[in-house]
């Protein structure tokens, strides 16, 4: 492959790696690991079913707000919250199957008209301490593909596409993280993501968290709602494993939230092996995959504006 051929391929591979991810997970979402391995062995296959009833290949909330994201970016060429807002109002308006509680709050408040600045801050003053959730860091990952070439911005995006409906300082600071951590990626392979994404913040339980990732095992690991629990297990599954495949098919079977271990796990594979490493069998069936891919490119288009 050409640079720019690779590049893109690793585009493509955070968009739709993150929705094979989320469409793995979600078969075994909330189930315990033991539960996990008593039914599948180890779950390799996108099925469907779940405690959602999906059908094979159907991805949960993570990539339909993730869309959201990506198609405001891609259509309007810019970071524009007002619009990012309008579209989660539309998909909640939609009545999807499962929306976390934190995100619905801030959806609620969204719907009524409170501006965007507004509905996440009313939203973490009334929930907090308990909106220290993933809901924001499962779906920011377009922001990255948006802001690769320029990590000021990134940082700035990041932080506003939590601010809608996660303002809780941890969640702010998990998708600067993450998003360092994936922009290192598609810029290059090689790159030390954790080290990135542990500098990109100086939110100590973040650099905590994220610093002990190398020590954990499956067995130490949580990989339930937690903000922190979503960034050290996706991380881990992406820098202990060789392959996209086995990367993701580790975090999903940690169980718990693992649709959204899943995805973020995904975008993070994705942007280190590429579209071209996930399995053909796991691409034929997903959900909305050509649409992924074009978004995929359309921001890579975009990305060359900040370089």
């Amino acid at each position: 492959m050409t640079d720019l051929e690779g590049l893109r391929d690793r585009y493509r591979g955070a968009l739709v790696g993150s929705a094979v991810g989320d469409a793995l997970g979600a078969t075994v979402e909330f189930m315990a690991r033991d539960a996990i391995s008593r039914k599948y062995g180890e779950l390799r296959e996108i099925v469907g079913g779940g405690w959602l009833n999906l059908p094979k290949g159907e991805v949960t909330d993570d990539t339909q707000m993730a869309r959201c994201i990506a198609r405001s970016l891609a259509e309007r060429g810019e970071f524009d919250g007002d619009d990012i807002a309008a579209r989660f109002v539309e998909w909640y308006r939609s009545n999807p199957p499962d929306i976390g509680n934190t995100t619905r709050d801030a959806l609620v408040r969204l719907a009524s008209g409170v501006p965007w600045q507004e509905a996440g801050q009313q939203t973490h003053e009334k929930m907090r301490p308990r909106d220290k959730s993933n809901g924001s860091v499962m779906r920011c990952a377009p922001v990255a593909l948006f802001a690769r070439a320029d990590p000021k911005a990134n940082a700035r995006y990041s932080a506003d596409s939590s601010r809608i409906t996660h303002a809780n300082p941890l969640c702010i600071a998990g998708c600067v993280a993450l998003n360092a951590g994936i922009a290192a990626l598609l810029n290059g392979p090689g790159t030390d993501s954790v080290s990135v994404a542990i500098n990109a913040t100086d939110d100590d339980t973040v650099r905590e968290s994220l610093g002990s990732v190398h020590a954990q095992t499956a067995e130490t690991l949580d990989a339930g709602g937690y903000v922190l629990a979503t960034l050290q297990s996706s991380f881990w599954a992406v820098t202990t494993n060789d392959t996209l495949e086995e990367a993701i098919v580790a975090a999903v079977n940690l169980g718990q939230d693992a649709d959204t271990t899943g995805a973020v796990a995904g975008a993070l594979a994705g942007a280190r092996w590429g579209y071209s490493a996930i399995p053909d069998r796991w691409r034929d069936v997903l959900r909305g995959r050509e649409e992924l891919v074009e978004l995929a490119d359309r921001l890579l288009e975009l990305s060359f504006r900040d370089a």
